[in-house]
This record gives structure tokens, C-alpha cells and sequence, in this order.
């Protein structure tokens, strides 16, 4: 036993008291080595869908050449922490999911939930009260109920809430679910109309507040956790249909002076709170004006948003999502709605209607996006139902007059994310030589690299997937998408 001594009652030791810690095991470098990898494609020009398209092998190439396309992929550089993939699940999806014969519900939700034959969405979102996507507007509250003694989700328990039930059992028995309201009640509105945008009265500011928790309280009574909530559904916009306005500090002290800390003092504190909810234009403009108050900041999770910018002719904006997840690194971003608008029958096989959910896909996990959110995953034949006739596309469409599910391409290439980056992946660098491939690529919990690989091109591209000195050639086919997948 080493010996030590006496300075003022304390005993002291010598350097050579302890034996030395052992040190720190160093991590092992990911070596591609004597891995396969096996791919997945969909392609226009065939009838491959998530398709299994064989195995490649790696080989030493230390330097490649520049001539060659080059997918880089270093499992060493790490980022970001996947949440989930999923949709949203509306009064809409919920009411012409029972309009399917036995064996088609069956079919939808395991072409959703099911983790092994489907595509393993583990991510929702659905409506507080009524929105676009319901068949007709409804509050939970009587008119001029502020106290809302007569709160009651009677009205989703026709529908809406077996069929979130339904989709979580397939899932295996947890969705991470986030709720988002349209509108307030009229009578807190200085329209006195749940459309048509308009304001939310100061004076019902903590009514409204207290919403959130009734609502939340309900559905988790009824047997469906909420993980999180937004604020409110795009609140720069004034809709035809359900809408509410908020300017950027509007929003920043409602959350700071009401839906924060009502959250916090109902034992809600866990709840993961999200502002924005709205398009990548004014992103960073009103991650800014919250965030940069800390009073406000505190109660905020993250920041979501949608891709509807090009509305205003705005475009992708996908610099604004870089920007602000550079600007709020403590911050999360999440995708909570997307879709193709205009729905028309004949364009159920446009191709670009998948091209377009893979482009955003892949600019927004790469920008740092935790997680993504498909909007209604189930429409029918004409787009809805929808109370306002804003009719749109869905990946997965029911034509309820012969009673057959309508996939289209946008449901595969989603499933080329949701299938093989799973919750708790952390994105890895993934790089193209060329701009004509899109890239990115995640590591999961289990050690299995996903790369993703898109080609929006008419050409058929050869390319390497390298890394740390292994390649393994492939070619991408025109107009295709692929997973490459690494044990």
C-alpha cells in the first residue's frame, strides 16, 4: 500500500499513490473493408420500387481519379441526431382510411408502420380542432366557453383517434406524435371566424393557452402520448380555410407570457414546444426574433417548417435552413408539412411529384433537420376530403369507388429515407463530386451505414461510393433514387 502524509489533519498522497488510469480505448477507424453493401432503387423507366437491386463490393482505391463521379462518405465526421420520418394523420386521412375495404386498411397501414414489410414512419403530426383537412369545421368549446368547462374531443372519436391507435399498434406500439392548432375558437378571434386568418385576442391569451393542455390531457387519457407541439399552423398566412396570424414577436411573447410557462406549470415541461410551423422564407427572420430572447427561448425545442414558399415564387430556400441551424446550434429543425398542391387525378404517376420530396429530403437533413413530416398520408380520388376544396396530393391516394389504394412515387422515395435511416441515426458526411448526384447518408444505432443517392438527370451516372480508401462502383439510372446500405 503506498503511504501518504499529514499536512494540517488532511492526508495526502504522492503522484505514485494511484496506479495510472487506464487510457482512454481508442476509437477504431471505419473501414469499409470485406463489407458489402446492398442497394435498393426506384426508378422511372422500370417497375423497380424500393427495389432490391443486388450487392457491391468494395476495393482499394487510395486516390480517385478526377475524371470519375465520386460519392464521398466519411462515418468519422458526425452530426446530427435523427428523430424520425412520418405524416401526418388528419381528420381527412382518418376518414377515407374507413371508407377501404378490411384487407386495404390492413395493407395501408402496413405499407406505412410496418418496419419490415413497409416503410417504418415513426414520426405524426395531427390537428388541434379542425383544419383544412377535415370535412367541416368544429371546435372542442361552446361559443364564449373561456373556461372551457365544456372542452370535448367527442367529435375525433369517431375517426381520427381509432385510426391513430390503429397506425401506433403497426408502428409496434409508439408513434412520436406532435399536434399543431389552425385556429382558436372564433369567439377568441378579432374576426370572430376561425378562417380568414385574423388575430388572437390579448384577452383570451391564457384561455388559449390552457387549450394546448386540455387537448394534450385528452388524448393522452385516451391512451395517445403527445411528444410535441407547435404553436401554430403557418401564421404568417390568411387562409380561406382555419388560420390565425401572429408576427414573429406576437408569437415570442404569447410563448414567453402564456403557452411556456402554462406548459411548464401543468407538469408539461417535457413536451417539446416548436414555433415557425410555417415556410423557409421567414426562417431565420423568426428563429431570430425568439430565439435572441431568452425568456422566450427557454420554453422552444426547435423551429418548424414547410416548403410552401414557392407559392410566392420565393423558391427552395434551403440556404435559410443552413443558416439558421448555423445561427441556433442548441436549437432543432424539423420538417413538419410538405405536399403537392393542385391535385389532379392524371398526374398520379408524375414523376416529379417524388423528385421533389427527395430534393428536400436531402437539402434538409443535410442543413441539420432532426426530423421530417409528410403531410396527409392518405387522400382520396379527389384529393381530400377537404372543406374548402383545397384539394392536394398525398404519396398514397384510395379510390374510394372501386376501393383500391393509388401508391405513387412519392410514397418510395420517402420510404428510401424512413426504411433504412432509423431514430437515433446521426447523420454522417456525404458528399458528391458531382452537383448532378444528391447525396446524404446516416449511420445507424446498430452500426449500419444509409446512403442515399439521387440522380433528377436524364443521363445514367457511374459513380464510386469511397471511403477511407475503398470504392465500390455502381451506375444511377436516370430519374432514380437508391439506398445503399452498409452492415
Amino acid at each position: 500500500m503506498k503511504k501518504g502524509f499529514l499536512i494540517a489533519g488532511l492526508v495526502c498522497f504522492t503522484a505514485s499513490t494511484f496506479s495510472q488510469a487506464p487510457a482512454a480505448k481508442k476509437m477504431q477507424p471505419y473501414s469499409a473493408a470485406n463489407r458489402t453493401v446492398k442497394v435498393y432503387v426506384t426508378e422511372k423507366e422500370s417497375a423497380k420500387r424500393l427495389f432490391p437491386a443486388g450487392e457491391l463490393k468494395f476495393e482499394t482505391e487510395a486516390q480517385p481519379p478526377e475524371t470519375e463521379t465520386v460519392v464521398f462518405v466519411d462515418p468519422a465526421q458526425k452530426f446530427q441526431t435523427m428523430l424520425g420520418i412520418g405524416g401526418a394523420l388528419t381528420d381527412a386521412v382518418a376518414e377515407t382510411f374507413y371508407k377501404l375495404p378490411k384487407d386495404k386498411q390492413t395493407e395501408l397501414l402496413n405499407a406505412y408502420y410496418n418496419k419490415t414489410t413497409g416503410i417504418g414512419f415513426t414520426l405524426a403530426r395531427t390537428n388541434i380542432q379542425s383544419c383544412d383537412f377535415s370535412s367541416s369545421s368544429y371546435s372542442y368549446v361552446s361559443n364564449s366557453d373561456k373556461s372551457l368547462s365544456t372542452f370535448d374531443v367527442s367529435h375525433d372519436k369517431q375517426y381520427r383517434i381509432p385510426f391513430i391507435k390503429a397506425a401506433t399498434a403497426v408502428a409496434g406500439g409508439k408513434l412520436t406524435m406532435f399536434v399543431s392548432p389552425w385556429s382558436p375558437p372564433a369567439f377568441m378571434k378579432d374576426n370572430n371566424d376561425v378562417l380568414h386568418g385574423g388575430k388572437l385576442k390579448p384577452e383570451f391569451a391564457q384561455s388559449w393557452a390552457n387549450f394546448y393542455i386540455k387537448f394534450i390531457k385528452e388524448y393522452e387519457k385516451l391512451g395517445i402520448p403527445i411528444w410535441g407541439l407547435s404553436v401554430q399552423n403557418e401564421p404568417m398566412a390568411t387562409q380561406k380555410w382555419e388560420s390565425c396570424k401572429y408576427t414573429a414577436e406576437e408569437e415570442r411573447d404569447f410563448v414567453k407570457n402564456y403557452l411556456g410557462p402554462t406548459l411548464w406549470k401543468q407538469g408539461m415541461k417535457a413536451k417539446k414546444l416548436i414555433v415557425w410551423d410555417h415556410n423557409r422564407d421567414l426562417l431565420y427572420q423568426r428563429a431570430s426574433t425568439i430565439l435572441e430572447d431568452p425568456a422566450a427561448a427557454k420554453y422552444v425545442w426547435g423551429i418548424g417548417f414547410h416548403w410552401y414558399e414557392t407559392w410566392t415564387g420565393a423558391g427552395q430556400n434551403f440556404e435559410n435552413t443552413r443558416l439558421t441551424h448555423a445561427a441556433f446550434p442548441d436549437k432543432n429543425l424539423i420538417f413538419t408539412e410538405g405536399c403537392v398542391e393542385k391535385f389532379d387525378f392524371a398526374r398520379l404517376d408524375d414523376w416529379a411529384l417524388g423528385e421533389r420530396y427527395g430534393l428536400s429530403m436531402i437539402n434538409d437533413f443535410n442543413a441539420g433537420t432532426v426530423g421530417w413530416t409528410d403531410w396527409n398520408i392518405l387522400l382520396d380520388e379527389k384529393g381530400g376530403p377537404n372543406h374548402v376544396g383545397n384539394f392536394c396530393f398525398a404519396p398514397v391516394h384510395a379510390d374510394t369507388r372501386t376501393g383500391k389504394l393509388l401508391y405513387t412515387n412519392s410514397y418510395y422515395y420517402i420510404g428510401h429515407f424512413s426504411k433504412y435511416i432509423q431514430p437515433g441515426a446521426k447523420r454522417i458526411a456525404a458528399s458528391a463530386s458531382r452537383d448532378k448526384l444528391l447525396t446524404t447518408a446516416y449511420q445507424n444505432p446498430n452500426g449500419s451505414i444509409a446512403v442515399v443517392v439521387m440522380n433528377r438527370t436524364d443521363e445514367k451516372i457511374e459513380y464510386s461510393l469511397w471511403i477511407k480508401g475503398k470504392a465500390a462502383k455502381t451506375t444511377s439510372e436516370p430519374h432514380s433514387i437508391a439506398t445503399l446500405v452498409m452492415q
